[in-house]
């Protein structure tokens, strides 16, 4: 986004009852199943989900004890968790089908160590990371913003609010920011699509959910009621997969920046950290974060690229767009590869990945979370990387 100059700039989310978002779960509840039996376990799980059925294909590497059976149980639970008991799609009724085969012993030889030979990446690819300084958690704010307005109607419908009932799981929300010199200054309008009992009037949504944002946003940050606009089509009464198909990785915007920095291609759920895809995205988003939490720039973008069976990054790129303070951006390429490992296996260890602790991505981005040190969840998310870039750049 510019630095300079008037403009707007929008991002969108989509709740856990998104027909792609419940895809997303499933497949990080495969991985998270196969990473409590054994931390080393490989997943790749894609699935799919439509009016009563649910798919889970891909390959994996585990134990046994990971049955077909264990993964439809758990399959059930999640749409329980997320609320779906709808004649088109219910968590007891679901038609569940398992088609996990074993890893390709071509993908494997590349991927594990042997010898001298350390793990290699799990593909090639390109990766990004980014950090600003529009939020709290150095996330940019029409995606912060997008996900808090969900995440509130997730936890108030959950708690059984009585001032949202009727609502029901698969909503989306978007959020268009007005921003001077690059600092957002309030919203020029704001949709809310949520699916609803068939009882609820349309203006009985809207009232709702503008108390809703409105406390969301911060103080005076509400659009005009004309530029509020709330399930614009209508009525939305069938939704989740009974209304639409849902897969697995097609929300990767959504589960990265908005749109505001560069997208690699790969999504995140159901893959083992591995795939760097998934981990180094993660160890994008660390360092960039630390690069701003340390103050050496207002915003950075990280790129990072593999190749498959390599264990070393091809390159390490930064852009700190203008905003770096002293900052040589070669010195701090260089300084960032000392800082941390790169390698698939460095940054699973300096992160601590291979553990179970993946379903709570896949719903509401996989950055700018709190981490939680309890649970070992959104590792990346920690600054303690700070002291020691400092430290290098003689801060």
């Amino acid at each position: 986004m510019r630095d300079t100059g008037e403009y707007l700039f929008t991002s969108e989310s989509v709740s856990e009852g998104h027909p792609d978002k419940v895809a997303d779960r499933l497949s990080d509840t495969v991985l998270d199943a196969f990473l409590a039996a054994d931390p080393y376990s490989r997943v790749a799980c894609e699935t799919l989900v439509t009016t009563n059925r649910v798919v889970l294909a891909g390959e994996t590497r585990g134990p046994e004890s990971v049955t077909p059976e264990l993964l439809t149980h758990l399959a059930r639970m999640a749409i329980r968790d997320i609320g779906y008991e709808q004649a088109g799609f219910h968590w007891q009724n679901a038609e569940v089908t398992v088609l996990l085969h074993s890893q390709s012993s071509d993908i494997a030889q590349g991927v594990d160590s042997a010898g001298n030979k350390d793990e290699g990446a799990g593909d090639q690819g390109i990766m990004f990371g980014y950090a600003c300084r529009e939020t709290a958690g150095l996330m940019p704010a029409p995606l912060y913003y997008a996900h808090e307005i969900l995440r509130t109607m997730r936890d108030r419908r959950l708690a059984g609010d009585p001032s949202i009932v009727g609502l029901l799981p698969d909503a989306k929300s978007q959020v268009t920011l007005r921003y001077i010199d690059g600092r957002p200054v309030g919203a020029t309008s704001i949709v809310v699509s949520t699916q609803h009992e068939e009882q609820l009037e349309q203006v009985d949504i809207k009232r709702m959910l503008w108390s809703l944002v409105e406390d969301t946003l911060p103080k005076g940050w509400m659009p005009p009621e004309g530029e509020f606009y709330v399930n614009p089509t209508g009525k939305f009464v069938i939704g989740g997969p009974d209304g639409d198909c849902g897969l697995t990785g097609r929300k990767i915007i959504v589960d990265t920046y908005g749109g505001a920095s560069p997208h690699g291609g790969g999504a995140f759920s159901g893959k083992d950290p591995t795939k760097v895809d998934r981990s180094a995205a993660y160890a994008c988003r660390y360092l960039a974060k630390n690069v701003v939490a340390a103050d050496l720039a207002d915003k950075c973008t990280l790129q990072i690229s593999y190749a498959i069976g390599v264990s070393h990054p091809l390159s390490v790129y930064v852009d700190l767009h203008g905003t770096g303070k002293d900052v040589d951006e070669v010195k701090l390429e260089a300084t960032l590869r000392d800082a941390m490992n790169l390698t698939p296996r460095g940054i699973r260890e300096h992160l601590h990945l291979n553990r179970p602790i993946y379903v709570p991505t896949s719903a509401y981005g996989h950055f700018g979370r709190e981490p939680d040190e309890a649970k070992g969840t959104f590792t990346w998310e920690k600054t303690d990387l700070v002291p020691v870039l400092k430290a290098a750049l003689g801060r």
